[in-house]
């Protein structure tokens, strides 16, 4: 009788501080705080591919291509008006523009670091806040005009094949 007595005071008191102690973290969190997330509390959002078509001496050389992944305080992309992609995608518009020195034909004069910085840099500025904590490249391309002419071509050639063997199959059935 006397162990079952103290089994039982064992589990109240293993409980009550349970209890005690689940009340203590949730006061040091605040209350209705929802927890904090792992890893820094940074969430990575996904940009669609974004083309830029490079304009020089009004013609079109070829499209800047690029996905790109930022990170940004969960909070702060709630309160935005706009959408964060489009103010992405504008900034990547604006910095390109803004920079006609930049040469896609010749690797030397693409400084990666230095985009991802402005575009990082330009979105702080014109939010306010520490929106973007880091811009990562997921992908980038040039094609000049002469490469999608010839993709073009190419497709077109291919489907016509494509379209002359579906014949040939036909008849003989």
């Amino acid at each position: 009788m006397i162990k079952f007595i103290a089994a039982a005071l064992w589990i109240c008191a293993a409980t009550l501080s349970a209890v005690f102690y689940s009340f203590q973290a949730a006061g040091e969190r605040g209350v209705g705080e929802p927890p904090k997330p792992m890893l820094g509390g940074l969430d990575y959002v996904k940009t669609d591919i974004i083309s830029v078509p490079l304009i020089r001496g009004a013609r079109i050389d070829g499209y800047f291509l690029t996905k790109l992944v930022y990170t940004v305080e969960p909070d702060q992309i709630k309160k935005l008006s706009i959408p964060a992609p489009a103010l992405i995608t504008d900034q990547v518009y604006s910095y390109l523009y803004s920079n006609p020195q930049i040469d896609f034909t010749k690797k030397e004069t693409i400084d990666l670091d230095a985009f991802r910085k402005a575009i990082r840099d330009t979105v702080n500025a014109r939010v306010g806040v520490e929106l973007v904590h880091d811009v990562l490249i997921d992908q980038v391309n040039f094609l000049s005009k002469d490469e999608i002419r010839d993709n073009a071509i190419r497709r077109r050639k291919n489907a016509g094949e494509t379209a002359q063997e579906m014949t040939k199959a036909f008849k003989q059935h």
